[in-house]
């Protein structure tokens, strides 16, 4: 088979697109050239596309495993043969990537791994979005730790996010969770397949210094002060990797508790010390608001309307979207706090970001909610019907 470029695959144009298309067409477009996984519902689509494409491209690689476990660590293994990785799954296919996720976070493996939820848990509802896997992201596998998950709210967003992912995931040398869901997985959309120089690569920082000198979890060379260089497997550079407890030289110290320490404060300040680069969101209507609405994802669109209509009302009601939900948006939360009366968290869970806003807003303002679950996205009347409800 002839070997074509990504541009012969995607050129620039416009066109209707679902969610799972457009992560598939910004992953190629990330130079993602690896993929690994395993079909489940509402995901199939990604595996479908990556199958298709990848094999196709030069040095591009699909692999069909035998389950989700197996699938992390292969692009685990494959993230250091130097590949940009990704795999996608739904809610029980993420419940088994746990423990990789975490070996993923000690060996410091840059990744992408899509969620694309569905009703839990269990096998709950195959076809029907849900948005009850956001704690899982942050907390689901054991120990200390630090993630980056993404939530876009569109199509077309999907496919900025998919490259924003994979260039948070080298940056930081961190897994990244680009989470969406079944209604925007399977949705269609207008979506702009933008020139490839109108696209930002943060390619990865070879490794250039003197062999002798190279240690593979040293800070300070040419990244970021608490982000270590990251060879390849099969360099002229030694490079050893363990899920104990390690020191800079890779070499495991599983007793002194100062070494661990160390390592996983690291892990955090890696993440929160560069928040102002990692954290995105979208404000509107704030400034006089009363009421802030706070959602995510496929929410965030019905609260869109329903702040509209509850403005034309005389309500003051604004909308603060998280597109970042880890690490989560704290000091814009605790800043709005202080300016306003009440938070509603809107969102497809049974108050799961709630709980972060009810912690992060220190007491300043009420926290009310809106939960839905069953499949059923929370509709704009729902919504100004709360607003009207809770006023003040």
């Amino acid at each position: 088979m002839n070997e074509i470029n990504v541009d012969d695959i995607l050129q620039p144009k416009t066109q209707f697109a679902t969610g799972n298309e457009a992560i598939v067409y910004g992953a190629l477009l990330a130079n993602c050239r690896f993929f690994a996984g395993y079909p489940i519902t509402p995901a199939s689509e990604i595996l479908e596309l990556m199958s298709k494409y990848l094999p196709l491209l030069e040095n591009g690689y699909f692999l069909q495993m035998e389950d989700e476990i197996a699938s992390i660590a292969a692009i685990i293994g494959a993230s250091w043969n130097n590949f940009r990785t990704m795999t996608a799954t739904s809610g029980p296919g993420f419940s088994l990537m746990q423990e990789n996720i975490g070996f993923a976070c000690m060996t410091e493996t840059p990744c992408v791994i899509v969620d694309v939820q569905r009703s839990g848990p269990s096998t709950g509802q195959p076809t029907k979005p849900a948005q009850g896997d956001t704690m899982e992201v942050r907390y689901g596998t054991h120990g200390d730790h630090n993630i980056i998950a993404l939530y876009p709210n569109s199509i077309q967003e999907c496919l900025w996010l998919t490259i924003r992912a994979f260039n948070l995931a080298d940056k930081y040398r961190v897994p990244v969770i680009l989470l969406s869901d079944a209604a925007i997985a399977h949705m269609r959309e207008k979506l702009v397949i933008p020139n490839q120089n109108e696209i930002d690569i943060i390619a990865r920082v070879p490794v250039t210094i003197e062999k002798q000198k190279y240690h593979p979890f040293r800070t300070g060379y040419t990244r970021p002060s608490k982000v270590p260089e990251m060879d390849r497997f099969g360099n002229k550079y030694h490079t050893y990797l363990t899920g104990l407890t390690h020191d800079w030289k890779a070499l495991p110290e599983t007793d002194d508790p100062e070494v661990h320490e160390k390592l996983i404060r690291r892990f955090y300040e890696k993440i929160e010390d560069n928040k102002d680069d990692i954290v995105t969101y979208e404000k509107s209507n704030t400034e006089d608001a009363d009421i802030i609405i706070v959602s995510y994802g496929i929410s965030s669109r019905t609260v869109n309307t329903a702040i509209q209509k509850a403005r034309e009302q005389g309500y003051r009601v604004g909308h603060l979207r998280l597109i970042t939900l880890w690490p989560f948006p704290s000091e814009q939360i605790l800043d709005l706090s202080l300016e306003i009366k009440k938070f509603i968290v809107v969102e497809m869970n049974l108050g799961q970001m709630y709980h972060s806003v009810v912690e992060f807003s220190q007491g300043n303002c009420q926290v009310d909610s809106l939960f839905s679950i069953g499949g059923k996205i929370p509709s704009p009347r729902e919504i100004l019907k709360i607003i009207k409800k809770r006023i003040l």
